[in-house]
Order: C-alpha cells, then structure tokens, then sequence
C-alpha cells in the first residue's frame, strides 16, 4: 500500500497547515486502518512560512524587533545547516495590528532587517525572506535602517519611519551598512508587480493596509523619491524588476542593497521541505488551502504543490480540500487538480465551518479515502 503526501497551506484564520495536515491524517486513518499518511505543511511566502520550515526540521529561533509601528514584538525565523527562513509578517505584518491600529503612512520594515542581522549573526549563509502580509509600504525603508543604513533629510536629520516620511528624502549615508555580501539572499513570493505605477505597491496594495487614495498619492511620491536616491547611491536600477513591488516594495530594497532574487514562494517551501522525494512511492497528494479561488491558480499553494508533482514519473493524482471553492472542475483540471473538496460540501452553514473546521475536515478526508483509497 503506499502512502499519502499531504501538502496543505493553512485555512486563514481557523487552522494553521500543520493543524490542516493533522486533521487530514487523522480522518484517513480513522478510514483506513495502516495508512501511511506523510505530512508537509506549505506556505507561499506568507504568514505561517515560518512554521511549514519548523514542520521541515528548521529551528524556531525567537527574538525581539520592532513591529509595524516600532513597538516590541516577539518575531521568529528558522534555521536549518546554515539557511535562515524568515516571514515578514511576523515583524511587520498586518496580523500584528487590530483595524483601528492601521498606519499605511508610517509602518516600518524595520523588524525584518533586525531579523536579518540576527540570522546573519547566527552564521546563516543563505537567507529566503517570505513576503507576505506586511502592514507596511515604506518600500523596505525600514530594512535598509536596521542594516545601518541612515536616510537624511535636506538638513541632515534622519527621517521617521514610514513610506509618507521619504518624501522629505536628501541622501543615503551607507557608511556604516553591514557588509551581506557573503550571503545569498532569496525572496518567496507569488507577486510580481513593480515599485512604482499603476502596477506598484501603493497603487495595488497599499488600500489593503488602510490607504485612502490621498495615502496612496503621499506613499507613491514616498517611494519614487526613495527609488531616485537608492538607485543612484547603489549604481543600478531596481524599481522594474518583478517583485519590486512586493511587501509595499521591500522587494525593491531586497534586491538592490542585497542582491536577493525572487523565486515563486511555494515552490521554494516545497524545495525546503523534501516535497519531490516524498512523492516516490505516492498514492495520493493532499493539498489545499481556506478559499479556492481565481488567486489559488497564480501561485498559490495549491497550483505550486500540483506542478510540483506533474513532473513525477510515475502519475500522482493530486486533489485539494478547502473551506469553501468557487473553481469549476475545468479550472482545477487545468491547473492540475483532480478534484477538490469543500467543507461546505458537509456543512452548508460557512459560520459552522470556521468556527470549528477541524472535525468537519476529517469528515472530509474520510469521504476523500472513500473516493481515492479504497
């Protein structure tokens, strides 16, 4: 008999995907007695990026930064044979703040810095920096201060924190910046958009953080005056290249002042965690998320796990569970996807479905073992 590969993010706001992939091993073998189900929890970059590393043998390493607003958090990264995985949200990310605590003009990136230093100083020698669900668009500002970085004004002052704040930008003194050359820098991400424009992260994401459309004037002025300074103390251009824009543009510092490259956040997760090894032997692979939607099939964990498994020789049916679904069979065909199912499809009421998933979900995997195991 072989076994189950299950691979699922978390469903936002009820399981995290070890809790998803607990529930799903629990309501196989209560199905089928001697399964053997392996369990790899998934992220894409953002939040619980963090914790699919430590399912994957990384250490939690906790530590203090500054939050979205410069307040203390407790934020942690893992570490793993001299690779760090940091999340961004767990030093400035929107989870951090109630709605009413919402500061698109001054949330600062400056914990994500703090928790580069710290991985650099615990020897990582190469670095992935999830991207997701940052409160901030100070276009990685705040990272390139706690890197020693310090941003003056006309008078020399140094500017508050915050993407409103870069307006007032005079010049870049780089003379004390930690010197990251020796290590290699990744970004995780599913987003592509540039710094600046239509496209770029105040016009696009910035009203998801609490931006009125005079915010997203003030932070778009904010960041053209920050590209305009950085790209000609460094030397070359970065606010166009893909994922500039990502994480209201600490994209856009990542790679100018570390020489980060993005890689698809779902596919680096699944490199991390062993996934294709897993697959030798499969019967089935379980993915999933809380919403199947238009955004699973741009790189969400969902798509990534089933292109992840499309190249292994031989077939793997993948399937995918979710709280609620709006793909139509031909969509998830395309993408992959065999079939997928819903806690919705057990229990109509929504409201019942994120109070209590858990024991809906190993209804669920019991019907998938019905379906696909027998």
């Amino acid at each position: 008999m072989g076994h189950v590969v299950i691979a699922p993010d978390k469903f936002k706001g009820t399981l995290s995907a070890s809790e998803v992939a607990g529930h799903l091993a629990a309501g196989l073998h209560a199905t089928v007695a001697g399964l053997e189900a392996v369990a790899i929890p998934v992220a894409d970059g953002g939040d619980g990026t963090v914790d699919a590393a430590v399912a994957a043998g990384f250490r939690r390493v906790e530590l203090g930064v500054r939050g979205p607003l410069g307040k203390p958090v407790t934020a942690a990264f893992g570490l793993l044979d001299g690779m760090a995985v940091i999340e961004s949200a767990q030093a400035c990310g929107l989870g951090l703040l109630r709605g009413q605590e919402l500061s698109p003009l001054t949330a600062t990136t400056r914990g994500v810095g703090e928790l580069v230093v710290a991985a650099a100083r615990m020897g990582a020698k190469q670095v992935a920096i999830g991207l997701g669900g940052t409160a901030t668009t100070d276009g990685g500002a705040g990272l390139v201060q706690a890197l020693g970085g310090r941003l003056q004004d006309a008078d020399l002052l140094d500017l508050p924190p915050g993407g409103a704040a870069l307006a007032h930008l005079d010049r870049l003194d780089r003379s004390r910046m930690r010197d990251f050359s020796a290590i290699e820098f990744l970004l995780a991400s599913d987003v592509n958009n540039p710094l600046l424009g239509p496209d770029g992260a105040a016009a696009v994401y910035a009203p998801q953080k609490g931006a009125s459309q005079a915010d997203v004037a003030v932070l778009e002025a904010g960041l053209a005056r920050w590209a305009d300074v950085t790209e000609s103390a460094v030397g070359h251009r970065a606010r166009d290249l893909p994922g500039a824009g990502a994480a209201g543009g600490l994209g856009f510092a990542a790679q100018l002042f570390l020489g980060a490259r993005m890689r698809p956040g779902i596919e680096l997760m699944l490199e991390m965690a062993g996934f294709t090894q897993q697959l030798d032997g499969a019967r089935l692979v379980i993915t999933g998320e809380g919403s199947l939607d238009e955004q699973t099939l741009h790189g969400k964990a969902p798509a990534g796990v089933a292109q992840a498994t499309a190249a292994h020789d031989p077939a793997v049916p993948v399937i995918a569970v979710a709280g609620v679904r709006s793909l139509s069979g031909e969509q998830l065909r395309e993408a992959g996807i065999s079939a997928a199912y819903a806690l919705t499809d057990i229990e109509p009421d929504q409201a019942k479905c994120i109070a209590d998933p858990g024991p809906i979900l190993e209804r669920l995997a019991a019907r998938i073992a019905d379906d696909w195991l027998r």
